[in-house]
C-alpha cells in the first residue's frame, strides 16, 4: 500500500561534520548517538529516532528512571533542514527526547507506528503512521522518489507489545539508492526473514543492538537485540554492510558493539561489520 506523501520536502544542506551538499553527495550515515543517525540519500536528508538531549535522568512511567549518560555528537542546529524524520517509536525516551520532538512539527515527512501518529499529530503536521509493508514515496530533488516501508519489529520478548507498545522497523529505497533496512528497537531477528522476499535484497542493515535490559519490565528480558541476534539478521539479510547502533550512550544496556564484533566473527560474518564513529559521516 502507497499512502499520498505530505507537502514536498525542501532540498536539504548540511552544516554537519564531515557532510557535504546532499543534493551531489553520495549516500552517507553519520551516528549521533544512542539510536540517532543522519543519512544522506538521494539528495534527501534523513533523521532517525532523534535524540539530542544532553546526558539526564528521565523519569519512568510506574517508576524508576532512564539515564542518558552521554551527549550526541552533532547539535540539532547543525543538521541544516531535514526532509524525513524515521521514528520507530515515539513513546521512549531514548528513541525520541525533548530535544528530537521539538524538530518534528518543522519536518515535512515523519514517519512512524500508527499508534504513534495519532499521538504525535496535531503537533506535528507532516506525520504518518506506517502498518508493517506499507510505504510511502517521498520526492526527490533529482525527480525520483525515495520509497519508505514500514517492515516488523517486536521491542522484546512475545507479548511485548502489551508492555511496551508498538514499534517499526523500515526499509528504504528507491532508483539508483542502496536498499537500507533499519531496524528500530527490534528484538526479534526472525521477523526480518520476510524482508528480502517482500522488498529485494538489503545492501546496508542498521541495527539497534545493545540487549537493553531494565529489571522491572519484562522480566529483565532483552528489549533490542544481543550480538547473536544481530549476527542472526546478518544472516537472514546478507547485506553488504551491518553497522551496529544504540549500543552505547544509556545505562539499560546489558551488552557493547563489542558483544556484535565477536557475535559476527563467530559467524564468519565479520567482513560485514562496520561500526561508525560518532560524528563522523560514513559512506554506503
Amino acid at each position: 500500500m502507497t499512502t499520498a506523501p505530505h507537502p514536498a520536502p525542501r532540498p536539504g544542506t548540511s552544516g554537519a561534520p564531515g557532510a557535504t551538499d546532499p543534493a551531489h553527495a553520495g549516500p552517507t550515515l553519520l551516528h549521533v548517538g544512542g539510536p540517532a543517525l543522519l543519512l544522506r540519500l538521494g539528495g534527501l536528508t534523513i533523521v532517525s529516532d532523534p535524540g539530542f538531549d544532553a546526558p539526564r535522568d528521565y523519569p519512568r512511567p510506574g517508576g524508576g528512571t532512564s539515564t542518558r549518560l552521554r551527549g550526541p555528537a552533532v547539535a540539532p542546529d547543525a543538521l541544516g533542514p531535514l526532509d524525513v524524520a524515521l521514528v520507530s517509536h515515539d513513546q521512549h525516551v531514548d528513541n525520541l527526547d525533548l530535544s528530537g520532538r521539538a524538530l518534528l512539527p518543522g519536518v515535512p515527512h515523519v514517519l512512524t507506528t500508527r499508534a504513534g501518529a495519532e499521538r504525535l499529530a496535531p503537533e506535528v503536521p507532516g506525520v504518518v503512521g506506517l502498518a508493517p509493508w506499507q510505504s510511502v514515496d517521498v520526492p526527490r530533488p533529482d525527480g525520483g522518489t525515495l520509497r519508505v516501508t514500514g517492515v516488523p519489529a517486536r521491542h522484546g520478548p512475545r507479548g511485548a507489545e502489551r508492555v511496551l507498545g508498538d514499534v517499526t522497523g523500515f526499509v528504504l529505497d528507491g532508483a539508483g539508492l542502496p536498499r537500507v533496512y533499519l531496524s528500530g528497537d527490534n528484538a526479534a531477528p526472525e521477523l526480518v526473514a520476510d524482508v528480502p522476499d517482500r522488498l529485494g535484497p538489503v545492501d546496508v542493515a542498521i541495527v539497534h543492538a545493545g540487549a537493553a535490559r531494565v529489571p522491572a519490565i519484562l522480566d529483565g528480558a532483552a528489549l533490542t537485540l544481543d550480538g547473536a541476534g544481530v549476527a542472526e539478521v546478518a544472516r537472514l539479510l546478507r547485506p553488504r554492510l551491518v553497522v551496529p547502533v544504540h549500543a552505547e550512550g544509556w545505562a539499560h544496556f546489558s551488552e557493547s558493539v563489542a558483544d556484535v564484533e565477536r557475535a559476527l566473527a563467530d559467524a564468519g560474518l565479520a567482513g560485514l561489520l562496520r561500526v561508525p564513529t560518532p560524528g563522523v559521516a560514513l559512506d554506503l
